[in-house]
């Protein structure tokens, strides 16, 4: 918004003298017409005292104008003394805006610098950008719990999977030997500790692993991208919600991605919801994959059909064993399925702190 300032600004003592001279009063009548002292009047034409609001209702009533009228020339006058300011703070501003700059800060993923130019010129090398205005550019297949733009909130955090990713070092990527450790990956699903050698087995295809702790608001849960010339697929997971089923389910659907090469040619950003992926045929994949993973779907419907409503522990714990998989991961897929999110809670084994021992990690008490 443009500010206009006047050529030239006077105290409200000036005008003050005028109206007094126009009607032919003294200091001292005019003071005694507002029942006030002739000190004040006469320190208030002499810019040695400022006009308040009781003053400028006063003098409104003597001289026929508004209180505001008096204020607003006190107001203009106080600020023709202030120095003017330079671009600093409406840089620091725009900048605070667009990007969480003081969670970045905070977490160590740009450094705050000693002038605004420092901290600006950190944040645009972290997003590989020259202004504040430039768009984002980054390709990659994202998992969020709303249909909106993607935000600076998850920009900020997507970014940071990709800087810790490039620093990892391992062997060229291969479809092929992915594919051939799904088995392996499956039978880490029994227990909680299984997951703890997912990052070696994907390291060992070229498959990239990150955790990086989201940023407050962010509301992302994975990514998949790919870097060095699309040749290198990366996966990130924020392990938000700290449940086995929930790691499972995430895990899967990203590598859904990866065998399907998804994110190299552009940006797939799809809702969390499952059910509602629109008319995207990857997110539709992913997601059936990932669900089949973590249970077959037929046996997984065969079993809610038996049971349903009348679910038990004993049926749970049985059906469990002949999956091979942990009592949790069967639970959430009995909670998706019929929507009773109470159903066998306490089987959702946390494994948040056995996936951070031996993933590269950013956040949940880890400094990368």
């Amino acid at each position: 918004m443009a500010i206009k300032i006047p050529a030239e600004v006077f105290p409200p003592g000036e005008f003050l003298a005028d109206e007094l001279e126009a009607r032919g009063w003294t200091q001292t009548e005019f003071a005694e017409i507002i029942g006030r002292p002739f000190k004040l009047v006469n320190d208030i034409i002499l810019a040695k005292r400022s006009v308040t609001p009781e003053t400028a209702a006063d003098f409104s009533a003597a001289l026929g104008t508004s209180p505001q009228f008096w204020m607003n020339l006190e107001t203009a006058w106080q600020l023709s003394k202030v120095p003017p300011r330079d671009d600093s703070i409406a840089r620091a501003a725009k900048l605070r805006e667009r990007f969480p700059v003081r969670e970045m800060c905070k977490r160590g993923w740009v450094q705050p610098g000693g002038s605004i130019h420092e901290l600006e010129q950190n944040v645009f090398a972290f997003f590989n950008i020259s202004s504040v205005e430039e768009p984002i550019q980054f390709q990659h297949a994202a998992r969020r719990n709303y249909k909106h733009d993607v935000t600076a909130h998850q920009w900020a955090w997507i970014f940071r999977v990709h800087q810790l990713a490039t620093a990892l070092k391992i062997p060229a990527y291969s479809e092929a030997t992915l594919r051939k450790r799904i088995l392996e990956l499956e039978t880490l699903m029994t227990e909680p500790e299984g997951v703890r050698q997912v990052p070696r087995l994907l390291l060992e295809c070229g498959v990239r692993l990150v955790v990086v702790e989201p940023i407050p608001g962010s509301e992302i849960q994975g990514v998949c991208f790919w870097i060095n010339e699309n040749k290198s697929p990366v996966i990130g997971l924020t392990l938000k919600g700290d449940q086995i089923d929930k790691f499972w389910f995430d895990l899967w659907h990203e590598l859904e991605h990866v065998l399907g090469g998804d994110g190299k040619d552009g940006p797939i950003i799809e809702d969390f919801d499952e059910d509602d992926v629109g008319d995207d045929e990857s997110e539709k994949n992913a997601n059936r994959a990932a669900a089949d993973h973590c249970v077959p779907l037929e046996a997984m419907k065969d079993f809610i059909l038996r049971h349903n409503p009348m679910f038990s522990e004993k049926s749970l714990l049985g059906f469990a064993r002949i999956m091979k998989r942990h009592p949790g991961i069967i639970a959430g897929q009995i909670q998706k399925r019929t929507g009773r999110w109470d159903l066998f809670k306490r089987h959702q084994a946390k494994i948040r702190h056995i996936l951070i021992q031996a993933a590269l990690t950013d956040g949940y008490g880890v400094n990368t």
